[in-house]
């Protein structure tokens, strides 16, 4: 189980399914207090979902809207039971299930969603999926002008520091896990 760190639903715990590797909480609660209020009333992007931890703390923290993409279907079924046991808290219109790669799931959000003001990517450690992520963001155009993408991963990758029109800005070390935050230039 995982606990949820702030917001109105800090606290509540969430199921997790065993192939999943959540993001440590430690690590949760700095992206989202170096989001701040960024996050209230934001279209959030949850890719790799995996728990959907993420999702859930944009959810609790004020996000108008979170959109999980997840390929896995014990992780889906997993992220649907959380969001039944929210529901009395978390209303349907304020999220969406795509049961797909995180690429297609973009291309699959595009034809029918407007950009997002958040993108949070949790991509599978030692893998080149946050580099295609970022390209579907871009080929799509998937993030607001004034919107963030954050990624999480391994210290040892090393990401592009500009990918298209989106600009690395900062970088957060915390351990062997980095966050790498980019903007639209």
């Amino acid at each position: 189980m995982l606990r949820i760190t702030g917001g109105h639903l800090k606290n509540r715990r969430l199921t997790v399914p065993g192939a999943i590797r959540p993001t440590q909480e430690k690590v949760r609660q700095a992206l989202f207090n170096i989001l701040g209020s960024f996050i209230e009333e934001a279209r959030v992007l949850d890719g790799y979902a995996g728990s959907g931890a993420l999702g859930f703390e944009a959810l609790s923290r004020g996000a108008a809207f979170v959109a999980f993409v997840e390929s896995d279907t014990g992780a889906v079924l997993s992220i649907r039971e959380n969001l039944e046991r929210l529901a009395d808290d978390v209303p349907r219109s304020a999220w969406r299930l795509v049961h797909l790669d995180a690429v297609q799931g973009i291309r699959e959000l595009a034809g029918s969603e407007p950009p997002f003001d958040v993108v949070l990517l949790d991509p599978p450690y030692r893998t080149d999926e946050a580099k295609k992520a970022l390209n579907a963001l871009i080929e799509c155009a998937m993030v607001s002008p004034h919107g963030l993408v954050a990624v999480e991963h391994p210290r040892s990758t090393v990401l592009p520091t500009v990918i298209g029109q989106l600009h690395q800005r900062t970088q957060h070390r915390y351990g062997d896990t980095v966050l790498s935050f980019y903007q639209p230039s």
